[in-house]
């Protein structure tokens, strides 16, 4: 029998057996007992949080042969159809994949026709937000008013982006993301009925990494099970991931308190022996800054274990200011967005951890932690201030721009094939409404060609840095919205010439008519005689043409 993944054969299949949706379960079992259903449903949540699971179960619930009821019994023929799949009267329609119209209409027409085996026919739409506008104008009316064998099962991991009219002709669950304690304590739920061996602190390491999804949590540990040959240990679970032991951020934490610069780059050259995620560490210490600052300033509040580390932050809150620690909190979630600017990851950590030392709150005041009083720390010496040297002059910007393209996109600059009927991209920018970030990357890029629902955009090479994510997908997301279907967008470096771009066009625009209204000056006679008599002349930059 070949290997079923656990996030598959662990899922849930009774609403007692859910992690971390009480409030969910509670309503619809209170729906299911009394009778009292409506006909649409929508679940909201991130990624593997139980939506498409929840609605699974609501479909046994209503046509399990035992009868309605929340607690369907798992054992009749519809209960086992539904959890194989193959249950004729639940239609799982995937909205990513089926986004037109013509699919939403032939699910309305089917929808007219009873149901084939139980008492509902369920549609169950996953990724609902996905369809496209004439799709939703297509469902609207079914929603509204839907035969009575008929439920619908909505679900998204965007609800914004879906129309007020859906919303409204619907009952809204929004699923939480788990807890690391809830995930975690599944895990060991799991393993110990697997009877796979662990160490406990594998398991917190998986839960962190699962970032509130369970089913990503448990793809995880299906992997450090592989990776570990059959068990669990800490430090396998570390190397797979990329990250170190917690307790390695307190020497980064101690070498700042102290103001020691040479002990903060020989605890960085430490933890990089690791072949860390560096992006990951800096998640570690920001989270250990808001252990320090709970203990700082939350009266009565200490950690909940008694183990080292915890002493250990009991100490830096001590020593450390309350604005010391905002500061560096602030710097290490800011720089850890910043990581991909940097030329290199290790380059990016090195220097996050120069900036915390080198932008630090004045020593004067020490404010009171837990309510007690907190004798200020040992004074860091002032760095010497050498003589400010004499402004250079700043070369123009051309010169500023990187001698080598960015590669992390597309750097070779292939021309592709423009098919006929381009959309106009300019025009598709104003219709998008793209503004402020958004707007500057696709104002500065040209459309040169179409493959399938791809859309190939031109920029200059020193602009290629600009087309990452999410600014990609949120244009593509607009754009997709305008067209009425679903694109993804695709640049490419463009060496070989000048980008034709909307922002090159309104530069040209910009600068003939400014040309245009200084020679409209210089020409004018009164300007001329002014000149001639009075010893006149134009201020420099003083000249603006006549706004359109």
């Amino acid at each position: 029998m070949s290997y079923q993944v656990l996030a598959r054969k662990w899922r849930p299949r009774k609403f007692a057996e859910l992690v971390g949706q009480e409030h969910v379960v509670r309503a619809l079992t209170n729906a299911l007992d009394s009778g009292r259903m409506h006909h649409a449903y929508l679940f909201t949540g991130t990624r593997g949080v139980g939506k498409t699971t929840i609605a699974r179960i609501f479909a046994k619930s209503l046509n399990c042969e035992r009868g309605e009821s929340a607690d369907p019994c798992g054992e009749c023929a519809v209960c086992t159809a539904v959890d194989a799949g193959r249950f004729v009267d639940l239609l799982e329609i995937d909205a990513a994949s089926n986004t037109g119209v013509d699919d939403v209409r032939e699910v309305i027409e089917n929808a007219q026709y009873a149901p084939a085996r139980g008492r509902f026919k369920v549609y169950l739409v996953d990724e609902v937000h996905m369809l496209s506008k004439p799709a939703f104008n297509a469902l609207l009316k079914t929603l509204e008013e839907p035969p009575p064998h008929v439920k619908f099962l909505l679900a998204t991991t965007d609800p914004q982006k879906l129309p007020v009219t859906v919303l409204s002709r619907c009952l809204r669950f929004n699923l939480k993301r788990l807890l690391p304690d809830q995930i975690s304590g599944q895990m060991r739920h799991i393993l110990g009925a697997e009877h796979i061996e662990y160490e406990d602190p594998a398991i917190v390491e998986l839960a962190r990494a699962a970032d509130g999804s369970l089913r990503d949590g448990l793809s995880l540990l299906d992997q450090a099970i592989a990776y570990g040959g059959g068990s669990l240990k800490a430090d396998d679970v570390r190397a797979m991931l990329g990250s170190v032991e917690r307790g390695q951020v307190l020497g980064l934490l101690n070498a700042l308190s102290a103001g020691d610069g040479q002990a903060l780059l020989a605890e960085a050259t430490r933890i990089a022996s690791f072949s860390p995620d560096f992006g990951s560490v800096l998640d570690d210490l920001a989270a250990s800054l808001h252990r320090i600052q709970l203990i700082q300033l939350v009266p009565g509040y200490r950690p909940e274990s008694n183990d080292g580390e915890d002493s250990a932050l009991v100490g830096l809150a001590e020593h450390l200011t309350a604005e010391d620690v905002q500061l560096y909190y602030q710097i290490a979630i800011a720089g850890r967005r910043d990581l991909t600017l940097a030329p290199d990851t290790r380059t990016g950590f090195e220097m996050v951890l120069l900036r915390m030392l080198a932008f630090r709150p004045s020593d004067d005041a020490v404010p009171a932690a837990s309510g007690g009083q907190r004798s200020a720390p040992p004074q860091r010496p002032a760095p010497a201030t050498p003589p400010a040297p004499a402004a250079a002059p700043i070369p123009p910007r051309s010169s500023l721009a990187p001698s080598h393209p960015a590669t992390t996109r597309e750097a070779a600059a292939p021309r592709v094939a423009e098919a006929g009927g381009l959309p106009d991209w300019e025009a598709l920018i104003q219709r998008a409404d793209l503004r402020g970030p958004l707007g500057q990357l696709a104002q500065n890029s040209a459309l040169r060609g179409r493959e399938g629902n791809t859309l190939v955009l031109a920029l200059q090479p020193t602009h290629m840095h600009l087309a990452v994510e999410p600014m990609v997908s949120q244009i593509a997301d607009r754009v997709s919205e305008v067209m009425g279907e679903p694109i993804r967008l695709r640049f490419i470096g463009d060496s070989q010439g000048a980008v034709h771009t909307p922002a090159a066009r309104a530069a040209s625009a910009r600068s003939a008519a400014q040309s245009a209204a200084e020679a409209s000056i210089e020409g004018d006679p009164l300007v001329q005689a002014l000149k001639r008599e009075f010893g006149a002349r134009v201020v420099p930059n003083s000249i603006k043409p006549i706004e359109s």
